[in-house]
């Protein structure tokens, strides 16, 4: 299960990256927002790379950001192979995703909390975040459905409705092929 999950979480963040990616350009062009080099920024400070003022290196604003697309979706993949699956499973992976964000641009001291933001700003920011998250959810469920419904929807199919006295799938049963 856990190589499935990595290679088509890779190739289902980098699907939800690229489709951010279209979005947020889409949005940028209607908008006249600049471009954010907050990505460039927080990968300087995680690797030590040297720092610079004003715009930064678009190779560097490319990797982080597509490297925390692909890496990232390996957690969505993983949720899909366990059976957490459609647009509830893709909900709560939004919130992962801008979760990560925050922990990182806030610890390396390259953003603020969003309590502190303008409000248009967050707005633009979750709602990017949500079209990565549905997008990764989309491609993550279907290359996920190719193995069967996952373990925890064959032990749902055991008893429906969440009931007590309905004990684990067995070991062998857990993870299908």
């Amino acid at each position: 299960m856990m190589k499935r999950a990595l290679w088509q979480g890779l190739i289902a963040g980098t699907a939800g990256g690229v489709v951010m990616t279209v979005g947020e350009k889409l949005e940028q062009a209607v908008t006249g927002r600049p471009d954010s080099h907050v990505p460039a920024r927080v990968l300087q400070r995680l690797t030590g790379l040297p720092e610079r003022p004003g715009k930064q290196p678009l190779a560097v604003n490319r990797a982080m950001h597509f490297g925390q697309a692909a890496l990232l979706g390996v957690l969505r993949s993983v949720m899909a192979q366990a059976g957490l699956r459609g647009p509830v499973a893709s909900a709560k992976f939004a919130v992962v995703r801008l979760t990560n964000d925050q922990i990182l641009e806030n610890a390396t001291g390259v953003g603020a909390p969003p309590a502190t933001w303008p409000r248009g700003e967050l707005v633009v920011d979750v709602l990017h975040k949500a079209v990565y998250a549905f997008t990764t959810g989309a491609v993550a469920d279907a290359l996920a459905a190719r193995g069967g419904p996952g373990p925890g929807r064959r032990h749902a199919a055991l008893r429906p409705g969440r009931r007590s006295g309905v004990g684990p799938l067995p070991r062998s049963a857990a993870h299908g092929r």
